[in-house]
């Protein structure tokens, strides 16, 4: 039971993968990386932002670029809205649809991109906070599931993991979009491949 349920795991994963293997994701992925590219060497910075392993995912995807990936390098700004003071303090006195949006609303700038991570595309607080970016003349790159939800249509870049199952077989796909992201950020500014 164990050892086959293992497998139905990985097959699945495995095809999932293999669907959103294509030019036109690959292209997704390499316009998001230029969009971060382009601000990050304008002076701006990377928001994220998730909710749960989305939230995980975004946090990981900042201190890949604010530390290191596979090699040492100059660190790069980005911050993931994580700090549980805040988001325990905007929930209580706002309401938690406003975390992120109030987060970019102190922090974010022109030039700046948003990182928006939602398994379903419609986490409300990520949209808002989408919303919230798009006002104050930031990119937004999404990584989403599902039909895409609110999220692909605020999106400068929308990336879809071709899933409309459970979340964990979408975060798998994002998770690999990330690392992708890093990879070709650190490529496109420090010549690292």
């Amino acid at each position: 039971m164990n050892s086959d349920t293992v497998i139905k795991n990985f097959k699945e994963m495995s095809a999932v993968l293999e669907k959103f293997s294509t030019m036109e994701n690959a292209d997704r992925i390499a316009d998001a990386a230029s969009v971060m590219t382009e601000s990050l060497r304008s002076g701006g910075q990377i928001i994220s932002c998730g909710n749960g392993g989305s939230l995980c995912d975004a946090m990981h995807f900042a201190e890949e670029l604010t530390a290191r990936f596979r090699t040492n390098r100059a660190a790069l700004p980005a911050v993931a809205v994580s700090d549980p003071a805040y988001l325990t303090c905007v929930s209580n006195d706002f309401g938690y649809d406003q975390t992120v949006s109030r987060y970019v609303e102190a922090c974010g700038r022109k030039g700046d991109v948003l990182l928006a991570i939602s398994t379903s595309g419609s986490s409300k607080n990520i949209v808002i906070g989408a919303k919230a970016a798009k006002a104050k003349g930031m990119k937004v790159v999404a990584l989403t599931g599902n039909d895409g939800g609110d999220l692909a249509e605020i999106s400068d870049v929308e990336i879809r993991a071709p899933h409309h199952g459970y979340s964990d077989r979408i975060q798998e796909i994002h998770i690999k979009v990330i690392h992708t992201l890093v990879q070709l950020i650190e490529c496109n500014i420090f010549g690292k491949s």
